[in-house]
């Protein structure tokens, strides 16, 4: 209880901060008069008097946290925050006699918060304007991470930051710092975050979206989420040009947001060239979305050239960089295609960005592991150790990231047979979890690009809830509340 009474005094900070941005569909809902007015009121009010008490009656235990504080810091924010956010979907829907479960209000918010994108909402189009704004400005919140953003004001509390940004940041490569001070590194991050989105913004309202869809889909797709506003989401909007602008910003959004920061700084594209991740980011996209496209063509999917490079680079991008977008139901493909899609999706995009997955630098550090150990095989004695951009990789970072893929398979292994056994198909288990861990949203089978996840029972969804989190999260940070040595002095 010492251990987590200063960390509780943090998270009703957080919780208190994350309720503000309540005003935001609360403005977009007084602006539109669609009547969820009362909603976010109340569950602003809520989210202040329990962040603010919380705060106040652990205020006096406030100290500098511990490394270990910054794991379960952020795994009870991220817990607690889509309760918080689930809260004006519960009023809202019960005041509309509308039957939605805690179970499904909180999966809906987890999806959201965790960039993952799979909903279990129907008739969207029907819900108020504000509703479907606050379920997109979730993706963009949760895209860089709420205590990315928190990180900033931290020290006004007397909390150090370092820790909090350790544990949150995506990637192994964990203490790589873009500024001297960590508040100035999350601002930045935000800054360009920040600078990236309303440029995405214009850019749907100039290919042809309204102002508030404008808005909305902006949300999803810097975060990588996928919420949409209607049940077709971009098969509705039918439009080449809307389709160009996500598929840009798809791409922008799965890059490091710190070669983002560098290339600005520096004035000079070639920090992407001399990245390690992202040529090879950039080749896994159109390499993946060429051969895709070739095979609608050539297996007369579309018959029409260009129909299928249209149709193969958005939903093969969307997929890839884990945002789960789709024009087209390309469940319907050969089924090769959206296995080898949701399979590259899995690593795809880079350390640092909005994507889900394990993250493109591990895949690159195992693939030189596994080319280190054929070496060694052959020459027992040579000195070959594994690089990136010149400098030569830890050991320790090496065996954190195998013992990380080992968990990872654990993980999907687990929960996929905790699916079948509670009566799910296993095309539909195995892809929902997959699609839940790796935050891509959208599976094969009854959770496909035109399904959903309402239809799952309570364990189902509860299942899928967790894997959301723990890949947001990247396993370890929750993982290791469960073990022992955490709870020891």
């Amino acid at each position: 209880m010492r251990q987590l009474v200063p960390v509780l005094n943090v998270v009703g900070f957080v919780i208190a901060l994350f309720s503000l941005t309540l005003a935001i569909p609360l403005g977009i809902s007084w602006w539109t008069d669609d009547g969820a007015q009362i909603a976010f009121v109340e569950a602003m009010a809520i989210g202040l008097a329990v962040g603010g008490l919380l705060y106040l009656v652990t205020r006096r235990h406030r100290r500098e946290l511990q490394p270990r504080d910054g794991f379960l810091l952020v795994s009870l924010v991220w817990a607690l925050l889509p309760v918080i956010a689930a809260i004006p979907l519960l009023i809202h829907f019960d005041r509309m006699g509308l039957p939605l479960s805690f179970t499904d209000a909180y999966f809906e918010t987890m999806s959201g918060l965790t960039t993952t994108g799979a909903t279990v909402l129907t008739g969207i189009g029907e819900l108020p304007v504000s509703i479907n704004s606050w379920r997109c400005t979730q993706v963009w919140i949760g895209g860089m991470g709420i205590l990315v953003l928190a990180v900033a004001v931290l020290p006004l509390l007397g909390v150090g930051g370092s820790q909090i940004y350790r544990a949150e940041t995506p990637g192994p490569m964990k203490d790589e710092k873009l500024t001297p001070r960590i508040t100035s590194t999350a601002k930045g991050l935000y800054a360009i975050y920040m600078s990236i989105s309303i440029l995405c913004m214009l850019s749907y309202k100039a290919a042809g979206m309204s102002w508030l869809d404008a808005y909305a889909h902006m949300g999803s797709t810097m975060g990588l989420g996928g919420f949409s506003t209607t049940d077709s989401g971009f098969i509705g909007f039918a439009s080449p040009a809307i389709d160009f602008v996500a598929v840009v910003f798809m791409t922008i959004a799965g890059i490091n947001f710190a070669t983002h920061f560098y290339a600005i700084r520096h004035r000079s594209l070639g920090t992407y060239l001399r990245c390690v991740q992202t040529p090879i980011y950039i080749g896994l996209l159109v390499g993946t979305s060429l051969f895709v496209s070739f095979w609608l063509y050539i297996k007369g999917i579309y018959p029409d050239v260009w129909q299928a490079l249209h149709y193969g680079f958005f939903n093969t991008i969307s997929v890839l960089t884990t945002t789960g977008f789709a024009n087209v139901d390309y469940a319907a493909w050969p089924l090769v295609l959206p296995v080898i899609m949701l399979f590259v999706s899995s690593f795809a995009t880079s350390a640092g960005s909005t994507g889900g997955g394990i993250k493109l630098i591990r895949m690159i550090i195992l693939v030189k592991q596994a080319r280190r150990e054929m070496v060694r095989i052959l020459h027992p004695r040579a000195v070959n150790p594994v690089r990136l951009a010149g400098l030569p990789v830890a050991n320790k970072v090496i065996f954190s990231i195998l013992a990380f893929m080992l968990i990872y398979g654990g993980c999907i292994i687990l929960m996929t047979f905790v699916l079948l056994l509670s009566g799910m198909d296993g095309l539909t288990a195995f892809s929902a979890v997959f699609a839940s861990l790796n935050n891509t949203g959208p599976g094969l089978g009854d959770v496909g690009p035109a399904s959903h996840y309402g239809h799952l029972s309570a364990l189902q969804t509860w299942v899928c809830t967790f894997a959301m989190l723990i890949g947001r999260l990247e396993l370890f940070t929750v993982l290791v509340l469960f073990t022992p040595e955490f709870w020891r002095k």
